[in-house]
């Protein structure tokens, strides 16, 4: 007799899992924690770096910016200089004179010029800058600089320094325009330099294409009184001829190297200092201190409560 054997089904376990708090739970429990237990010291840090910072933007000597936008003169824009280049420009460069325009437009040369420290030199000199570069160095009723030790009184190259640190030169490589600006505390003065800046620069670079010229004119004649040979006569007669167009052409026009698209004009409204955003940034970096503050005095609490607990 065959006995039917019943199969006996396996244990079944049931896993019942404790609920747990998350460990980043519990961590910023804690953090949430030390910032209500610490909030009074958060606000004063933040108070604080939020007072200082708005006393420090409205005691700030505010800047002005005074900027003119200028036009570049290209040799190529008077035709007469472009003609006299083309036909002349390979017989001048044989006997090394320079008679413009076939190298198109002299513009990185007036701007070099413009940069430079002589003719900085020149114009803080001629505009008398010293005494308003380093007001809080001169005496205006006595007239000198009141300064302990002749060592102290500002040089030329001090001043270049600082003159170079408030004047910026951007070029536009697209439509080649030259922006000159100035920033200074006077905004009639910062108007006034960058005005006087391009001014005098035109006056610079159109004196010294009539000396270059009349120095070449000079060597040419000499070149003519050593050759007897007619066609040389003829070409040495051009090229003289074409000098003198280049002085009669500097003569005439007073924007030598820019042509002025927007002068200078006084600033109304100062670029710095920005109240506003000195506000916020003293704001957020009082907010940062506070709360650095109160976890690290949290810390220090906590290992000083695990020394003693260690000495019990």
């Amino acid at each position: 007799m065959n006995e039917s054997k019943t199969p006996q089904s396996p244990q079944q376990f049931v896993y019942v899992q404790q609920p747990e708090l998350d460990d980043d739970e519990i961590n910023l429990l804690d953090y949430w924690r030390v910032l209500l237990e610490h909030k009074k010291l958060i606000f004063m840090f933040t108070a604080l770096a939020s007072i200082a910072s708005v006393i420090a933007a409205l005691v700030m000597t505010p800047i002005y910016q005074a900027s003119s936008t200028l036009s570049p003169v290209s040799e190529e824009k008077s035709g007469a200089m472009a003609s006299l280049a083309n036909q002349f420009g390979g017989l001048a460069s044989l006997v090394g004179v320079n008679i413009g325009g076939a190298g198109g437009s002299r513009m990185e040369e007036h701007l070099a010029v413009l940069k430079s420290r002589e003719f900085t030199d020149a114009f803080i000199k001629d505009m008398n800058l010293m005494p308003i570069l380093f007001e809080d160095k001169w005496d205006s009723d006595a007239k000198k600089w009141n300064v302990a030790t002749k060592e102290d009184i500002p040089t030329a190259w001090d001043a270049y320094k600082i003159f170079d640190k408030i004047r910026s030169i951007d070029q536009d490589k697209k439509t080649g325009m030259v922006s000159l600006s100035i920033e200074w505390t006077d905004p009639e003065q910062a108007a006034l330099w960058v005005n006087a800046l391009v001014e005098r620069l035109n006056r610079h670079q159109k004196s010294n294409a009539i000396v270059e010229a009349e120095k070449s004119i000079a060597y040419l004649n000499q070149q003519l009184e050593q050759t007897s040979v007619v066609e040389m006569r003829k070409s040495i007669f051009n090229l003289i001829e074409a000098q003198t167009k280049n002085i009669m052409l500097a003569n005439v026009r007073d924007e030598f190297a820019f042509t002025v698209i927007d002068p200078a004009v006084i600033p109304e409204e100062k670029i710095k200092p920005k109240r506003s955003l000195i506000a916020i940034l003293g704001f957020m970096v009082g907010l940062m201190l506070g709360v650095f503050s109160a976890f690290f005095v949290s810390f220090i609490r906590k290992q000083k409560e695990q020394q003693e607990g260690v000495k019990s």
